[in-house]
């Protein structure tokens, strides 16, 4: 039984092959502009911008570049510091597998003191000993 069912798929195989189709693709190295320049203007996160003619804008041929304006380091700047009362923090940025690896930072010297992986800030809070 198994044998003839592995001799038809042969066969059917064989005439598959017989009969290929063949399609003839327009091909062009003439560069075309294919957006508007001021959607292709928008900078990225990194102040990325690229040409008219630049070969990279092939990936937006059927898709309009998309840049996302809420920048990382401008939403994290928004957060306040968090103000402590020990010399020394640690910050994981937020624990589990959503973090970082745990560093610690020194709040000695005064002012704000920024985790080098996140961007949260630290503030040692000012104590009155009397």
């Amino acid at each position: 039984m198994a044998t003839t069912k592995f001799r038809a798929v042969q066969i059917l195989g064989k005439q598959f092959r017989q009969t290929s189709i063949r399609h003839t693709i327009a091909f062009s190295t003439a560069p075309k502009l294919l957006k508007n320049p001021v959607d292709i203007d928008i900078p990225t996160h990194t102040g990325q911008k690229w040409a008219e003619a630049d070969f990279r804008l092939v990936r937006f041929e059927n898709a309009s570049k998309e840049v996302n304006t809420r920048f990382a380091i401008d939403l994290i700047a928004q957060v306040p510091p968090k103000e402590v009362k020990s010399r020394i923090v640690s910050c994981d940025g937020g624990g589990g597998p959503l973090g970082h690896p745990k560093v610690f930072i020194n709040l000695d010297q005064p002012g704000n003191h920024t985790c080098g992986y996140c961007g949260l800030r630290f503030l040692k809070a000012d104590e009155h000993h009397h």
